[in-house]
């Protein structure tokens, strides 16, 4: 969760699986936007011998649709190539790295930055550009802050990039979340956990201390925007090559056809808990002109009728919209057209009327000062849905919002359950051990091996 191993078979190609992904207008350069795709789920930072990396097999690219169409107008693909300086050692490294050239680092991974327009013309914007190591741990890299540095670039096109690892960023309690939908501060209500918990509980965020892997770009905001709107919709995929014919070893392998899409991202939580298992991997292959298929699943969420019956009593309101089997425009509006206007004061990211599953972001919108984890609904228009920055608490966020509260912004005649008020994960940033930067990347620098306990 966001999207996390969220389809079977992704679940079994990391480096193709895209867990997250941000949009937001950069707070302290607003005249640009950043986005940040992460992939390589769950990494324990003491994974050695063979440290995690991006797919030199695998093509990676950022989405971005200025006119609603559902179809990329911008897009930014990334490809990787993975170089031994020693072939004659089986370690990472044979001596402390100290910079992104050192002769001790022995595995190394490049790439190469392509911005496609909407007409399909291509322009390499950068090659050979270094991903900087992953972090080994204190002797083997003394400075890990000044290769992250020295791995952000600034391209003569304008935009700033910067690939490699950072430390997860989205905080969830997938141990409980994924135990029959128990809310720890919440436990002592559901149905099976009345007898088992006497109380609330201190919920715990299964993602901390774990890496992943950033494609992060920063790019002027009139590079991304259309000519009538101030909105654009984001998404991210990962494709491979239709046929791999296998050799006995990787750098025989022959690779042939077109690319394939195996992974998408646009909204957080979308794929993972809106879509049902039989359709995932099909979801994850289809591109967001598509999702008009899908629009059954956010009418009449799943996750909308467990809540009344996993918490009897607590959500009343929201099961009577549940038996009406009242199509919920609120979520279609949220997840796949983006918010009108009218129905927020002095808001709005809808795209129009086609049904895609895109991040929207009005770039109008400026950062806030100080931001609220609950987004939209805690009255930050910074804050997701519109877009999505690293500190939001978007489990918290689709709770509330499959639970009436945003039902109520299209039936006025709606009130949502009190319980809606309280509904969180009961976790936030200040869970997350890695401290965010206020910078590009913004995501904290990677956990160590050498020192993480995991």
């Amino acid at each position: 969760m966001s999207s996390h191993r969220e389809a079977p078979e992704i679940s079994k190609d990391p480096v193709a699986d895209s867990t997250d992904l941000y949009a937001f207008v950069s707070p302290d350069h607003p005249d640009t936007v950043t986005i940040i795709a992460n992939y390589v789920p769950l990494q324990t930072p003491s994974s050695g011998p063979n440290f995690f990396e991006f797919g030199d097999d695998v093509l990676y690219e950022i989405h971005v649709d200025n006119n609603g169409d559902g179809h990329a107008d911008v897009t930014y693909q990334f490809r990787f190539e993975t170089k031994l300086n020693d072939n004659n050692t089986f370690l990472y490294n044979t001596g402390p790295i100290e910079e992104l050239d050192s002769e001790a680092w022995n595995r190394r991974q490049f790439y190469s930055v392509t911005k496609v327009d909407g007409n399909g013309k291509a322009k390499v914007l950068a090659r050979n550009v270094p991903c900087p190591p992953c972090n080994v741990g204190k002797l083997s890299i003394p400075n890990y802050k000044k290769l992250a540095d020295d791995a952000t670039f600034k391209l003569k096109s304008g935009e700033k990039v910067f690939v490699g690892q950072r430390a997860e960023g989205f905080f969830v309690d997938l141990g409980s979340i994924f135990d029959l939908g128990t809310l720890r501060p919440f436990q002592n209500l559901h149905v099976l956990g009345q007898k088992a918990f006497q109380e609330a509980g201190e919920a715990v965020n299964a993602t901390d201390r774990t890496n992943v892997h950033s494609i992060a770009i920063q790019v002027p905001v009139t590079d991304l925007r259309g000519k009538s709107s101030p909105v654009i919709g984001v998404w991210t995929t990962a494709s491979r090559r239709q046929v791999r014919v296998l050799h006995g070893h990787s750098s025989d392998d022959v690779y042939v056809g077109p690319n394939v899409q195996v992974s998408r991202l646009g909204n957080p939580l979308f794929n993972e808990v809106i879509v049902p298992m039989s359709k995932k991997d099909l979801w994850n292959s289809l591109p967001p002109t598509e999702d008009k298929n899908f629009k059954q699943f956010v009418e009449q969420p799943e996750l909308a009728r467990l809540l009344p019956a996993l918490y009897p009593g607590v959500f009343d309101n929201l099961a009577k919209l549940n038996e009406a089997k009242t199509p919920r425009a609120d979520l279609v509006a949220v997840l796949l057209t983006g918010i009108p206007e009218g129905l927020i004061e002095g808001f709005r990211n809808d795209t129009g009327d086609l049904q895609a599953d895109m991040l929207r972001l009005n770039t109008d919108i400026k950062p806030s000062k100080k931001e609220n984890r609950f987004g939209l609904l805690g009255g930050d228009l910074a804050g997701f849905p519109n877009g999505r920055r690293v500190k939001d608490d978007v489990v918290s966020i689709a709770l509330r919002a499959v639970a009436g509260a945003t039902f109520a912004l299209v039936d006025k005649d709606f009130e949502p359950d009190e319980a809606v008020a309280d509904l969180s994960q009961g976790l936030s940033a200040a869970d997350v051990t890695a401290k965010f930067l206020n910078r590009f990347p913004y995501l904290g620098l990677p956990y160590d091996g050498f020192n993480n306990p995991s």
